[in-house]
């Protein structure tokens, strides 16, 4: 039985941006993910060592951000993919919205985001992977 777990609308703080102020300062960022995986031997045993510990997948999430720092929202979506792959081997796929909201144009939005997705099988290599 295939099963999607959701997290949605984490919120961190970190300093990725193109330009110097976005370094210097920092801005909230919004995460969402979705993870998909075989929940058969979980939902069988109620066992958490047969699924994903989304606690984890959080804290992995929350380190990509207000650790690593990147100018392209582009990359860091493409490093938490890549971290949650390598920290929950139960994971077959990861659908990811990295959203900004605080985007240095002179207009009025919301927010920029990307969103991708990627299947553990076609997982490209990345410089630092």
């Amino acid at each position: 039985m295939t099963g999607r777990i959701h997290l949605k609308n984490m919120v961190f703080y970190g300093y990725h941006g193109a330009m110097v102020e976005e370094g210097t300062l920092g801005q909230r960022w919004v995460i969402d993910l979705v993870l998909t995986l075989d929940i058969t031997a979980a939902a069988a045993n109620d066992d958490l060592n047969r699924t994903v510990d989304y606690t984890r997948i959080y804290n992995v999430c929350r380190k990509c951000v207000e650790t690593d720092r990147f100018k392209l929202i582009e990359s860091l979506a493409g490093h938490i993919i890549d971290s949650v792959f390598a920290s929950s081997p139960v994971v077959d796929a990861v659908d990811i919205t990295v959203k900004k909201p605080s985007v240095p144009i002179a207009g009025i939005l919301d927010y920029v985001a990307v969103e991708t997705s990627q299947t553990r099988a076609d997982r490209l290599p990345r410089p630092g992977r």
